[in-house]
């Protein structure tokens, strides 16, 4: 595999993120760079609402993009999904084989088309995980090489609204012009950058904590147990310091520079520059206090208790840098909790990027790395858009070429040899203001063999004499048809060849039916996600 370059992006409620990364030979990840535009509306709980505006900031974050890489263009993209519509739900698929014989990734296979193949009302399944095995009814992690004459398996089905696929096929396809070359389920994507194969076996929760909704995945035994969506998240507490008459945008600052989750009366001062942010962390702490024991009920539904996810809690997302909010969860549901970073072997070359502020962004680089029909996102222009244009070329190169060659000393010529004959002295002269009139306009105008005709049917005798030296500038009017420079001559068969493939690589994203064949696509990657960790037990081992 050549080295590649992905593009992913995050279609947060707040921002729109986007990032680039490097595939090389042996498929590991190097994140060149990551750029951020701010959302209002145009984005809720997840789902897009005002197209416009958020094929407008999309558009801005790609542009910056290609900034970082002037050499290259943005030509498809991967995308997550997440957010309030975001459910998951149980399935079970059983086989039932004629005589005992061997499981096979195949069998495994064919199940998982099957669960893809489920219709839900008015929802898109967009992942599938296993959950549990079972072989002639016993429990089994590892259900490929077994042998048994019967097989389950119980199945998390992934799923979100079909408006939200709709208007990412609007965005995209019909706006940008962008092939979407695969979608994640963000939620998992993160859990595999930021969590250790040890805490998903021993039982964990991953918590993250947006700006409109809290998402909180439970792992245990190394497999999801349970996805949930919270529709409430730091924007709330936001929301609830404009009671004290400020501006969303000023209530945002506030809540960062001096809000606290934490009920202490010594955590802040008072006031502090003419604030009282003792009234308004009366609002911060009640609605962190909500969130918090939302989150806490999560362990209950997924019929587990805080005693069986010893790996504690790990919290990602900009609202869990709220101070006070990781110590309160902590006191809460009486587990331990740490700040998620990737840990996975990730180069990050730009310095002022923090894997850990941009976890949600890096995962989707992280999960498309590891395909290994990864596609390129970032291809190189054709050399006509970079550099010699037919317009360059067609009113420069004449230009360039024309004083170096030797016409004017073979033009010049007769003005000297002309007063040799006597009886043609004067005849010439009129001709030489012809001559230099040529002179003046050759650049412009390369067909110069109508001036000298005429004072040379004018003057029989001074045809004979002048027209051996203008035999040569007789024939120059098919020098400069030919190329004399090697440039031009490349630059020529460049633009000829490769002039009508620029225009179908650049339409290709806008085909109709590219969205189609990106949700075949999308199967074909569930079902491969179903097989690869049944069938090798030690790639996570061995990071």
């Amino acid at each position: 595999m050549e080295e590649k370059y992905i593009v992913a992006l995050e279609i947060g409620s707040s921002k729109i993120k986007g990032a680039i990364g490097i595939v090389d030979v042996s498929g590991a990840l190097s994140v060149k760079a990551v750029e951020e535009e701010k959302l209002v509306d145009g984005v809720r709980y997840g789902c897009i609402r005002n197209v416009l505006e958020t094929t407008t900031a999309i558009r801005n974050v790609i542009n910056r993009l290609e900034l970082r890489e002037p050499q290259r263009k943005v030509s498809g993209v991967y995308v997550s999904i997440g957010g309030r519509s975001l459910m998951a739900q149980d399935i079970e698929v059983e086989r039932r084989l004629p005589s005992e014989e061997e499981i096979t990734n195949e069998l495994i296979a064919d199940m998982t088309s099957e669960a893809l193949g489920y219709q839900l009302h008015e929802r898109t399944i967009i992942g599938v995980t296993p959950k549990e095995f079972r072989v002639d009814n016993l429990p089994t992690n590892r259900a490929v090489g077994m042998f048994g004459s019967y097989v389950s398996a119980r199945l998390n089905l992934i799923s979100c609204r079909n408006q939200l696929m709709r208007n990412l096929n609007v965005v995209f396809d019909e706006r940008l012009h962008l092939a979407i070359n695969d979608i994640f389920v963000r939620p998992l994507a993160e859990a595999d950058l930021v969590l250790f194969p040890e805490e998903k076996r021993q039982g964990c929760m991953l918590v993250d904590f947006g700006a409109d909704t809290t998402t909180v995945a439970i792992y245990k035994n190394g497999v999801l147990r349970y996805l949930s969506t919270i529709p409430m998240g730091s924007r709330n507490i936001t929301r609830d310091i404009t009671a004290l008459n400020y501006l969303e945008e000023r209530a945002e600052e506030l809540k960062i520079e001096g809000g606290n989750a934490l009920i202490s009366p010594d955590s802040l001062p008072a006031s502090y520059d003419g604030i009282d942010f003792a009234q308004i962390n009366n609002y911060v702490s009640a609605r962190a206090g909500e969130i918090i024991a939302n989150v806490n009920e999560q362990i209950k539904y997924a019929g587990l208790r805080a005693d069986k996810l010893p790996a504690g809690i790990v919290l990602i997302g900009r609202g869990s840098k709220l101070n006070g909010f990781d110590r309160r969860l902590e006191n809460i549901t009486t587990m331990k909790v740490r700040f998620g970073s990737p840990v996975t072997r990730i180069r990050i070359l730009d310095g002022r990027v923090n894997g850990a502020d941009h976890v949600d962004v890096i995962s989707i680089l992280a999960a498309a790395a590891k395909d290994r029909d990864v596609r390129e996102c970032m291809e190189r222009p054709m050399p006509e858009y970079s550099f010699n244009s037919p317009s360059q070329s067609a009113y420069q190169q004449p230009q360039y070429q024309q004083p170096s060659q030797p016409m004017h000393h073979q033009a010049q010529q007769p003005v000297y040899q002309a007063p040799a004959q006597p009886q043609a002295a004067q005849q010439p002269q009129q001709p030489q203001y012809q001559q230099q009139a040529y002179q003046q306009s050759a650049y412009q105008q390369p067909q110069y063999q109508q001036p000298y005709q005429a004072p040379a049917q004018q003057q029989p005798v001074a045809q004979q004499q002048v027209q051996q030296p203008y035999q040569a500038p007789a024939q120059q009017p098919q020098q400069p048809q030919r190329p004399t420079s090697v440039y031009g001559e490349q630059a020529k068969n460049i633009t000829v060849q490769t002039e009508q493939p620029a225009v179908e690589e650049r339409r290709e994203p806008a085909r109709p039916g590219g969205f189609a064949r990106f949700l075949g696509s999308v199967r074909n990657r569930m079902v491969s996600l179903m097989t690869e960790p049944v069938e090798d037990d030690d790639n996570d081992d061995d990071k």
